[in-house]
């Protein structure tokens, strides 16, 4: 008997059962439902986005409000064109409302907090209960296993600042129940990467996790370094748009394929591949996902539009028709697979640059953006654009806590990174506008 089948039949329902986590059950829950028919997990996602509509109406005062603004009653809303009657949410909104968007029953200190930073580059605070973080993890672990990557089965990730277990009691959890070697993006060099091909020689991971970009550089120093150790069973990127070239890398280095997953800190998994790589599956248990046009209608298969999302799980701090800054394409067909969650076709939108530092290693564009919005206050959306190594540019756009200190930590955690005698320079700016792409690039290193 190997240890991940004791962590995956033994320690683990032993562990949940004693913490009373509704997170084993509804995984369960998922594995069957995924194979019902798109006609009926849309019904479910129906009567789900009925029943959160009824909820706010007499729970939030936000989206009380909100409804009365826009002349509707949840009566009104009949069909799913009848969604679009409710204005789209934006960051801008949820900042200024964040108190108001609680819902009636919920004690901001009773619920878990999270402050974004993402690709999008604003930093956003958000709530949730405990239940709704762990279905949410629960549904992970279903796409988790798309991979190949098996329940109770070490993981390799690959990923910026990485929260690594400090005491002994938080040490002994990981080893029993989901192991996890890391190699951090904010320090990639020749060495960090062997000292990871020789943890992943000793645990034994099955499954290749991380920033989609961070994955590519990782596979070039495989192979620049001829390191033949790192075998995942499964490979699985995210919080970044997969490039086409990228995937090319990995899948030609590691010499399987890629599952390429889409999502964000605030609505968690949007969508994802399966095995057979013929689109995303829509995570619409959880989610009522929309692709608007410019012109506000629905864009059909193979148009390009705004995503625009509904948590469906989230009843202490609701996001109703939430514009998650990124644009896709939706596709109307069915996966060869059998399960009926439908299909995108690609995110279009996401990427960030690696910087490069003096030494000549990289560090990943996106962790620096999470990094910084997330502890340095004042800070409401940020760019990086690399011109040289002794010179960046940091184009801020400041929120209310901004300060004098906020430019000295600014220019004191990039000289900590690139170098004492880094020129780092910080332009205030109004805004900063995506390309014509549709592509918000927040990291841009232009050393060739």
């Amino acid at each position: 008997m190997n240890s991940s089948y004791l962590r995956r039949y033994i320690v683990e329902p032993i562990y949940y059962t004693l913490n009373k986590s509704p997170r084993l059950r509804y995984w369960k829950h998922l594995e069957s439902t995924q194979n019902l028919s798109t006609d009926e997990l849309i019904q479910k996602q129906w009567n789900r986005l009925q029943s959160l509509i009824r909820f706010v109406y007499r729970y939030n005062k936000f989206y009380r409000v909100r409804f009365e603004q826009a002349g509707l009653h949840p009566s009104d809303i009949r069909t799913h064109r009848d969604i679009t009657l409710l204005p789209v949410l934006t960051k801008e909104e949820i900042k200024k409302n964040l108190y108001d968007m609680i819902s009636d029953g919920y004690q901001m200190e009773n619920l878990l907090k999270f402050k974004t930073g993402g690709s999008t580059g604003k930093a956003l605070e958000l709530f949730i209960t405990e239940e709704c973080s762990e279905l949410r993890n629960a549904c992970a672990r279903r796409h988790d296993r798309w991979s190949g990557w098996e329940v109770g089965e070490p993981i390799g990730a690959v990923w910026g600042n990485p929260v690594l277990p400090s005491s002994i009691k938080s040490k002994l959890r990981e080893w029993l129940l989901y192991p996890m070697i890391y190699l951090d993006t904010m320090n990639l060099n020749d060495y960090s990467v062997t000292k990871f091909a020789k943890d992943w020689i000793r645990v034994k991971p099955t499954l290749l996790f991380g920033h989609a970009h961070s994955i590519f550089v990782l596979a070039e120093y495989v192979r620049k370094l001829e390191i033949k150790t790192i075998k995942p069973r499964g490979i699985l990127s995210t919080s970044m748009m997969l490039m086409p070239h990228e995937r090319h890398t990995i899948e030609e280095v590691f010499g399987i394929k890629v599952i390429d997953r889409y999502g964000c800190e605030e609505v968690s998994l949007i969508a994802s591949e399966c095995e057979r790589h013929e689109g995303m599956h829509l995570n619409i248990e959880h989610l009522y996902i929309e692709f608007i046009k410019e012109d506000g209608s629905p864009a059909v298969s193979g148009e390009i539009g705004r995503i625009i999302v509904t948590d469906l799980m989230n009843m202490a701090m609701p996001f109703i028709r939430y514009q998650v800054d990124d644009m896709g394409i939706p596709i109307d067909k069915k996966c060869s697979c059998g399960r009926g969650l439908p299909l995108m076709d690609k995110v279009i939108g996401r990427t960030a640059d690696f910087l490069i530092r003096q030494d000549g290693s990289r560090v990943a564009g996106v962790s620096l953006i999470e990094n910084t919005l997330t502890k340095i206050p004042g800070i409401e959306q940020m760019q990086i654009i690399q011109d040289s190594l002794d010179r960046i540019i940091l184009n801020v756009v400041k929120d209310m806590e901004y300060k004098d200190a906020t430019d000295q930590s600014l220019r004191g955690y990039f000289q900590d990174l690139f170098g004492s005698n880094c020129n780092i320079i910080i332009n205030l700016v109004q805004e900063i506008r995506p390309e014509k792409s549709g592509k918000y690039r927040f990291s841009i290193c232009n050393i060739i």
